[in-house]
């Protein structure tokens, strides 16, 4: 069994990458237990407070799911041709101390997807998101990668994964980074 934990990277109650990672969720072999995760409740970066008061009760929370799970996968939007300041802001806290990284980040599988309503996918964060992966020695799946494109035609108003091709690319996806995870 491997156990994958789904971040996504948007706080958007409409968000079409928590509806990507609830499409993986159902989609996930019975050998696949994915739990999505979101950013919710975690402040921005402060030095001074995590000084002051140590890692905020929400990033102790999220680093907890990260160390108990044999692989990660981001869901990123793409804003502005970037990674969203949201989900670095994250990954900047899940990376405190910075003792931790080896412990949190080392090592650890992580696969990449993404949805936007724009016609490039997401692949400009996803390329931006190598070099931060590859400071946390993280160990990076680049067998596949999931672009979404025009996610509001992939996407049910409801927030259902409704484009037969996406749901058939995405089961393969995850299957393969199981294996990914496991070999």
């Amino acid at each position: 069994m491997a156990k994958i934990l789904g971040i996504s990277g948007s706080l958007r109650a409409g968000s079409f990458n928590t509806a990507l990672l609830r499409a993986a969720q159902a989609l996930a072999v019975p050998e696949i237990e994915l739990e999505p995760a979101t950013l919710h409740g975690i402040p921005l970066y402060d030095g001074d407070l995590e000084q002051r008061e140590g890692l905020p009760p929400a990033v102790l929370a999220l680093k907890e799911k990260v160390l108990a799970c044999d692989g990660l996968l981001l869901a990123t939007p793409e804003y502005n041709n970037g990674i969203p300041g949201v989900f670095k802001n994250a990954i900047d806290w899940l990376s405190r101390p910075a003792a931790d990284i080896p412990r949190v980040f080392g090592g650890r599988p992580v696969a990449m997807l993404g949805a936007s309503p724009g016609g490039f996918g997401t692949i400009l964060a996803q390329d931006a998101w190598l070099a931060v992966l590859r400071t946390l020695g993280t160990r990076f799946w680049s067998g596949g990668r999931l672009l979404v494109s025009r996610a509001g035609q992939a996407f049910d108003a409801e927030g259902r994964l409704v484009d037969e091709r996406l749901r058939a690319q995405l089961a393969r996806f995850l299957a393969d980074y199981r294996g990914f995870i496991q070999g």
